[in-house]
């Protein structure tokens, strides 16, 4: 039985892995309003509500139930979760579970850390895939792109937080590489369509926005968000590499390696046509918002 067709009189149960996440939070609060009963997994304790209850634990153990679950969500790391289901033995029909588009991105980084993210991600999806059909289970993988919306992510939200400190933000000329920025809510109600649809098992979807926009545009719509308005300055690209070189040494802005700056050049979108077909996924254009940096 699909986990969206359901006797009335018995809700509906569902675990969820990275329920207290920027995507999961969400996953969480849409499930309770259709009326799920759910059990979310944290490290730290934390306090009950209506329809949900937490258990204390993490994805290096089995997980013990007396009742079997409609779905499982996992909105936390693939390759974490991938080999908690292949070894717990857990019975559900559904699984939809969130890994990245790095898979793709990184696949062929210049960063040898890059390139074993891109792996850890394909292994976990494979090993997910192939733990389900064993089981007689559908799977299904989320591949969002660069998120936004809730204040936590490490890409916008740093962006704006800085630019909002420093009153400027810098740019290497020729960065325009296409964007898909995603907001939160966006992934949460896809993976709450996702059991709805059977043709959705086995597959993996990229979940990018609803707009295509070049990296400078997508900074300069973060920018114009905040209150006073930074500037956007740019900057020949070997003075960049040469400022950040600086900023590395000092301790700072670690994430944008080589591989990163050159990125920002590169067409990073991808095909969500899948998902609009497959179960009628519909994000919105990026059109941000103070609030959705946390500011």
């Amino acid at each position: 039985m699909e986990a969206g067709r359901h006797d009335q009189k018995t809700p509906r149960r569902a675990l969820v892995f990275g329920g207290s996440g920027q995507i999961g939070e969400r996953v969480l609060a849409g499930l309770l309003a259709d009326g799920w009963q759910v059990s979310a997994v944290s490290r730290a304790p934390r306090a009950p509500a209506p329809g949900l209850a937490w258990r204390q634990g993490d994805l290096s153990g089995d997980w013990q139930d007396a009742c079997p679950f409609d779905a499982v969500f996992s909105c936390g790391p693939l390759d974490h979760f991938a080999r908690w289901y292949a070894a717990s033995g857990i019975a559900a029909p559904r699984v939809v579970a969130f890994g990245s588009t790095s898979v793709e991105v990184k696949e062929d980084s210049s960063e040898a850390a890059e390139r074993d993210v891109a792996r850890r991600l394909r292994e976990a999806e494979s090993l997910l895939f192939a733990t389900a059909r064993d089981r007689g289970a559908a799977a299904t993988v989320l591949r969002p792109t660069l998120v936004y919306g809730a204040g936590r992510d490490v890409t916008l939200t740093a962006i704006a937080r800085l630019a909002s400190r420093a009153g400027v933000f810098v740019l290497p000329s020729g960065a325009d590489g296409l964007r898909q920025p995603v907001h939160v809510q966006d992934l949460a109600d896809a993976a709450l369509q996702v059991p709805r649809h059977p043709d959705t098992a086995g597959r993996a979807y990229a979940l990018g926005g609803g707009e295509r926009l070049g990296y400078a545009e997508m900074v300069r719509r973060v920018l114009a968000a905040l209150q006073p308005q930074p500037r956007l300055l740019r900057v020949p690209a070997p003075l960049f590499r040469t400022a950040l070189a600086l900023a590395h040494a000092a301790g700072r802005l670690r994430g944008m390696n080589a591989a990163a700056l050159a990125r920002m050049r590169e067409p990073l979108v991808f095909d969500i046509g899948p998902a609009q077909r497959d179960f009628g996924y519909a994000p919105r254009p990026f059109l941000p918002t103070r609030d959705m940096f946390g500011l």
